[in-house]
């Protein structure tokens, strides 16, 4: 068996390279960045409560962008390999089919050099960190890198997930996309409210300050759980329906919706395994961020069951016709009818 591989994958594998490793850098720094100027992303000097909470967020986000930073490195590169594919299309040299293996290694080279290039956040993030004052280390800037670190070897993973399913790319591009603006969201509420600029937690807004309303035994936010939930679903959908109207890649867009909300959940996990050391409002985001999966999970289901089941054919029934006696062997119509006998013929 064979495959299509885009032009430059066999012709230009240096081009393909040197482009995941400038978009995934680009990518961590232009992220970083934005965290850095909002304040989302901030490595306190004190040891309080609020150093505390800080320091499990920026964690979080630490790792959240290391490994999206990959990933998007490596969808970057691929999509600019099919432009030039298709600026080329009039060269039948890059339309040659070649095997299968050299496609998995082609997306497998992008995925390794977005690694590489994402490899800038981990400087990005322990240069600040050495702000920071931990009791239970001397080197915050160690531990914070060490996270970045982890971040880029989970978004490998997910970077080749991406490049071999279309659905998995755009859930994670749209997932990228929506928390920044969730996150621009808090931050301007926080300032509107009076609040000031604070930290935002990787995918949750606190939308309301009631401390008892919205809160259920003082650590799920229903109105942060409904958003965080409700928004994986909807992307995990989205992301799916192109790829849902193709039988043969249908399995592929109905686990899609995993791949946004897991890299999240991940990042979470590895800010605070034990859920020690965070706030009572933060634990709402990371009891929450499983669950997410599974609402993305079942946004792309969803989807893709509704494709397979607009494909059933319909039984179709046989039309009655009124005429259909008049056009028989023995209709009124037909020369072969036999002469009437009998009284009928009176």
């Amino acid at each position: 068996m064979t495959a299509t591989v885009p032009g430059m994958a066999v012709r230009g594998w240096g081009g393909s390279v040197a482009a995941a490793i400038g978009v995934a850098a680009g990518a961590g720094a232009a992220q970083l960045g934005l965290g850095y100027g909002l304040g989302i992303i901030v490595w306190l000097p004190a040891a309080d409560r609020a150093g505390e909470a800080a320091w499990a967020a920026s964690l979080a986000w630490a790792a959240w962008i290391a490994a999206t930073s990959t990933v998007a490195g490596a969808i970057g590169a691929q999509r600019l390999g099919a432009a030039q594919r298709a600026a080329d299309a009039d060269d039948d040299a890059l339309d040659t089919d070649v095997p299968d293996t050299t496609t998995a290694l082609w997306r497998l080279s992008l995925a390794v050099a977005s690694a590489v290039g994402a490899l800038v956040t981990v400087a990005l993030i322990a240069v600040p960190a050495r702000a920071a004052e931990r009791a239970d280390t001397f080197s915050p800037q160690t531990i914070a890198a060490g996270y970045a670190v982890l971040g880029v070897l989970v978004g490998l993973v997910i970077a080749v997930w991406s490049t071999s399913s279309a659905p998995v790319a755009a859930n994670v591009i749209a997932t990228i996309c929506w928390l920044w603006l969730l996150a621009v969201i808090a931050v301007i509420g926080g300032v509107v409210s009076g609040d000031g600029p604070g930290t935002a937690q990787l995918g949750v807004w606190q939308i309301t300050g009631d401390p008892e309303r919205f809160w259920f035994r003082d650590y799920i936010y229903w109105p942060g759980a409904a958003l965080a939930l409700g928004s994986a679903y909807i992307i995990g959908a989205f992301s799916a329906r192109v790829a849902a109207r193709d039988p043969g890649r249908r399995v592929g867009a109905a686990v899609s919706g995993v791949a946004g909300p897991l890299v999240v959940a991940v990042a979470y996990f590895l800010a605070a395994p034990r859920l020690v050391g965070i706030r009572p409002e933060q634990l709402s985001a990371h009891l929450l961020a499983p669950y997410a999966v599974l609402a993305g999970l079942a946004g792309s289901v969803t989807v893709t069951a509704l494709a397979q089941r607009a494909e059933r054919p319909r039984p179709v029934l046989p039309a009655q016709r009124e005429d259909e006696f008049d056009e028989g062997p023995y209709g009124p119509e037909s020369e072969e009818a036999p002469e009437p006998t009998g009284w009928r013929a009176r």
